[in-house]
């Protein structure tokens, strides 16, 4: 649901410390949000403060979020910590797996990339004889 930012409300949070929060507004600006903040019923923010600290920087006036009803306060506040508790980072064999992967799908070999040119080579020349537009 999009809500909007000045209707947000943030009571005391467990976090005090949000970071340098300059990489995720640079992920937010990119990708935008991935994941919607958390808030309850009555806009009180619950879940997301870092991406939410990041988009009113960013200038945003809007921003995606999960409304959750019906939850008690010992509810909510389990809620702030098991979100922060329970992310996992890429142990550094993922990481640098996933690099990798990244690397070669920006720069692909001259073998891949001569494929690619006579695929799409071949699929215009088939759009073209059985009638189907160029994309």
């Amino acid at each position: 649901m999009l809500v909007q930012i000045s209707d947000i409300k943030i009571k005391k949070r467990v976090r005090k410390d949000l970071g340098n929060l300059e990489d995720l507004k640079d992920s937010l600006r990119t990708y935008g949000l991935l994941n919607p903040i958390t808030l309850n019923s009555r806009y009180e923010l619950i879940a997301g403060e870092r991406r939410l600290q990041s988009a009113i920087q960013l200038g945003w006036t809007s921003i995606n979020a999960n409304i959750v009803d019906n939850i008690s306060e010992l509810e909510q506040l389990e809620m702030e910590i098991e979100e922060n508790n329970q992310r996992k980072e890429f142990t550094p064999d993922e990481l640098l797996e996933g690099y990798k992967r990244l690397e070669k799908l920006r720069n692909p070999g001259f073998f891949y990339k001569i494929y690619l040119f006579f695929k799409r080579l071949f699929q215009k020349l088939c759009d073209f004889l059985f009638g189907k537009k160029q994309k």
